[in-house]
């Protein structure tokens, strides 16, 4: 198609026809190979070593979501990169975080954010947040040839639903298959601690600032006990990933932000080593 276009100075008829409303199928129609799960892989031995992202949480409060990720990637038990971003917006309203195989993650992240622009300017309006989520399902599913080969992607996705007035988390597996999550939810290799934390610590009417707190104790806890998840480097300055999405749409903390969190919570593991403690009753 690119070479067509060169020559003649036109787009290509497939550009100027009606079709569907998602990009995925655009490109399915007329050009596969870009698709991340149509590509063939060189015939290998054993899994594909490749960096892989690891640990995302989410906590929902009254008026919206928290989504958060360390920066650590690993390749085996070496550390491939220190400062990976993995928390990325999908739209105004809607983020995800990506867990697995990292260049194939953010390769997914982005057609994702193609899809559900695609989708507006096709239809004039955007997405339910139920519908992002499906999108999202479908997309994964289209790469299970490639998780069996050991390149998978399970992300977090999370957005504030405009027609419910609050914020919602979604999980995934493998498969694609969809779950929606309550109050709280991780993925990724350092996941079991992070939801422990999560567990103990959560309540339903935390504040913005609390939420974005909790989600900092949770990565700090993976890290305590998941080689692969990293945790707060004030000396590298490098400090997790939070953002907030609210009715007035997404937001990334500043690294002053996170920064002030991060040492906030440093300081309270001095006194308390293994984290707060959840309340007696």
């Amino acid at each position: 198609m690119e070479a067509n276009t060169r020559s003649t100075g036109r787009l290509p008829a497939a550009f100027l026809t009606p079709g569907s409303s998602s990009f995925m199928d655009f490109l399915s129609e007329h050009q596969p190979e870009l698709l991340p799960g149509n590509r063939q892989l060189p015939p290998t031995q054993g899994v594909v070593e490749a960096p892989h992202g690891t640990t995302i949480v989410a906590v929902s409060f009254p008026g919206g979501v928290v989504l958060a990720g360390d920066r650590r990637a690993t390749m085996g038990n070496v550390i491939a990169q220190r400062d990976i971003e993995k928390v990325f917006p999908a739209d105004e309203y809607s983020a995800v975080g990506i867990a697995g195989t990292a260049g194939l993650a953010v390769e997914m992240v982005k057609l994702f954010q193609l899809e559900l622009e695609h989708f507006e300017k096709v239809e004039g309006v955007q997405l339910s947040l139920e519908g992002k989520a499906n999108r999202l399902s479908t997309m994964i599913r289209s790469n299970l040839g490639m998780a069996m080969q050991g390149l998978a992607v399970v992300p977090l996705f999370a957005g504030y639903d405009l027609d419910r007035a609050k914020g919602r988390i979604f999980s995934y597996d493998v498969t694609g298959g969809r779950s929606e999550e309550h109050g709280y939810a991780a993925t990724g290799s350092g996941s079991i601690f992070a939801r422990g934390a999560m567990k103990k610590l959560f309540r339903d009417d935390l504040t913005e600032d609390e939420a974005t707190t909790l989600v900092v104790q949770a990565l700090y806890d993976a890290a305590d006990d998941d080689s692969a998840t990293g945790g707060p480097d004030v000396a590298r300055r490098i400090y997790p990933i939070v953002t907030v999405i609210t009715e007035d749409g997404f937001r990334r903390l500043t690294e002053d932000e996170s920064s002030r969190i991060a040492r906030s919570v440093l300081e309270r593991r001095l006194e308390q080593p293994d984290g707060p403690r959840a309340a007696l009753l």
